[in-house]
C-alpha cells in the first residue's frame, strides 16, 4: 500500500476541493489527515529518551519564538536546527515551531520522540505526515547542510520511510558520544567571536555543497 502522497498528488486533491487555501501560494503546504497512530509502550519515545510530562519552554535566539524541548544537550541541537531555519529558509512566525508533547495517540512512532522533547516541528500543518516534495529546491540545500553540519545527530523526516517534512529528531540516544560532541561544538560557537554558527553559514559555498552531497549519499 501506498503510503507516501507527492506535491503533485496533493495540489491535485487540493484542486478538486476547491480548498482556497496557501496551498496555491506555498510548496507543500498541503494538508492530509495523518496515518493512524500507535500507543507507545514504556517510559522512553522511539530515539531512546525518556518520556516528559513536562518540558522546559527555550527561545528560538532571533526569531522572537520559544519550543518546549527536554534540557541540556537535545536543546542546545535542536534549536540550532529552529534558528539556522529562521536565517535562511524563511522567518518563524507565531505558531509554527511546536516541540515537546504530551499527546500519546494518533501519532507515527517516530513523533513519539514529540513525547521526550527530543524532536520538533518547523510548520507541522505545512509539512504533515505523509508528504514529501514540499520544500523548494535552495530550501533543501539549506536542510542538507544542517543535517552534514551536525554529523548525523539530528534526523529529517522528510528522510523517513513515512515522510514528514517539518519533523527534526535526535538520532541518537542519550549520552551518545556523537550528541554530546555536537552539542559542544555549537555551545563552542555560542561562546566564540560570533564568525560561527546559526547566521554565519553559507549553504551555498561550493565546499559545503559538496559536503552535504556526500554526507546525504552515505546516509542514504
Amino acid at each position: 500500500m501506498r503510503n507516501t502522497i507527492d506535491r503533485r498528488g496533493v495540489l491535485l486533491a487540493g484542486a478538486a476541493l476547491g480548498a482556497a487555501t496557501a496551498l496555491t501560494t506555498l510548496p507543500g503546504t498541503a494538508y492530509a489527515a495523518p496515518p493512524e497512530g500507535r500507543r507507545r509502550p514504556g517510559g522512553k519515545s522511539a530515539n531512546g529518551w525518556p518520556v516528559l510530562e513536562e518540558a522546559e519552554l527555550f527561545r528560538i535566539e532571533g526569531s522572537g519564538r520559544s519550543v518546549r524541548l527536554a534540557g541540556g544537550d537535545a536543546a542546545v541541537i535542536l534549536l540550532h536546527v529552529a534558528r539556522r531555519f529562521h536565517y535562511e529558509i524563511d522567518q518563524l512566525r507565531d505558531g509554527d515551531v511546536t516541540g515537546h508533547s504530551t499527546t500519546h495517540e494518533g501519532v507515527q512512532d517516530y513523533e513519539s520522540n514529540y513525547l521526550s522533547g527530543t524532536a520538533l516541528a518547523i510548520r507541522p500543518l505545512a509539512y504533515p505526515v505523509g508528504v514529501k516534495g514540499g520544500l523548494y529546491p535552495h530550501e533543501l540545500v539549506v536542510v542538507r547542510d544542517i543535517l552534514a553540519e551536525l554529523d548525523g545527530v539530528v534526523r529529517w523526516g522528510g528522510d523517513l520511510a513515512v515522510p514528514k517534512e517539518s519533523h527534526f529528531e535526535l538520532a541518537y540516544g542519550p549520552g551518545h558520544p556523537k550528541v554530546k560532541g555536537v552539542a559542544r561544538t555549537i555551545r563552542g560557537w555560542h561562546a566564540g567571536p560570533g564568525n560561527e554558527g546559526a547566521g554565519t553559514v553559507d549553504a551555498f559555498d561550493p565546499d559545503r555543497r559538496s559536503r552535504s552531497r556526500a554526507f546525504a549519499r552515505r546516509a542514504a
